[in-house]
């Protein structure tokens, strides 16, 4: 849970394909394989997470915040953060082939807020 986010309950599934992610994650493999563990229904510990909690998780990965823009007629999501949940999620899609659901809690943001996180590039992602 994030401080943006920890009173909205709702769970929103976004396709994987639809979330741009514009910083690149720095990764620990041993906690992607985790998760990727989770997800099959086979949970396991890692450096941040208990079996017990990993447990509890019944096969699903926290929800990850995405900020939704709508400009012009148009939805953009992005994602900043979850970068090891984001490496699951797309590990499984290369194995099912397809597509997959990323379980979101969707922020509403504007362009202008958006220029928060990525500067003067914030007009690159809008093409």
């Amino acid at each position: 849970m994030s401080v943006q986010t920890g009173n909205l309950n709702r769970i929103t599934e976004i396709p994987l394909s639809q979330i741009r992610r514009p910083i690149a994650p720095v990764l620990d493999h041993s906690k992607i394989d985790a998760m990727v563990s989770t997800l099959d229904g086979q949970p396991m510990a890692s450096a941040t997470c208990t079996l017990e909690q990993a447990q509890e998780l019944k096969g699903q990965l926290p929800p990850v915040d995405v900020l939704c823009v709508r400009e012009k007629g148009q939805t953009y999501y992005f994602a900043f953060g979850g970068c090891h949940r984001f490496q699951a999620y797309e590990r499984r899609a290369a194995q099912e082939q397809r597509d997959v659901p990323v379980r979101s809690k969707v922020i509403p943001a504007t362009r202008h807020q958006l220029k928060l996180y990525v500067g003067a590039s914030v007009d690159e992602m809008f093409k």
